[in-house]
């Protein structure tokens, strides 16, 4: 499959929305890429932007990713 990445992104330079479970980044059109904490939790990395066809890719690790705590919905920190 080929992708139209516009860009690749490191997941530090992203928003984390905690409301809503979703990290975040500027588009250049105007709006923002979207991409849910979930699938990158299932090994997702493209973001998309929901206005226009770009797409990022997003440079992270899962294991430093917030954990939630599934009972409480509730972050909690990563053990070091």
């Amino acid at each position: 499959m080929a992708e139209n990445i516009y860009d690749e992104i490191e997941i530090e330079d992203m928003t984390y929305d905690s409301t809503l479970q979703i990290y975040h980044y500027p588009c250049p059109c105007g709006d923002r890429f979207e991409i849910a904490i979930a699938d990158l939790r299932d090994g997702e990395d493209i973001a998309v932007c929901p206005s226009c066809s770009l797409m990022i890719r997003v440079v992270f690790e899962v294991d430093s990713l917030p954990k939630v705590d599934e009972a409480e919905g509730v972050q909690i920190p990563v053990a070091a």
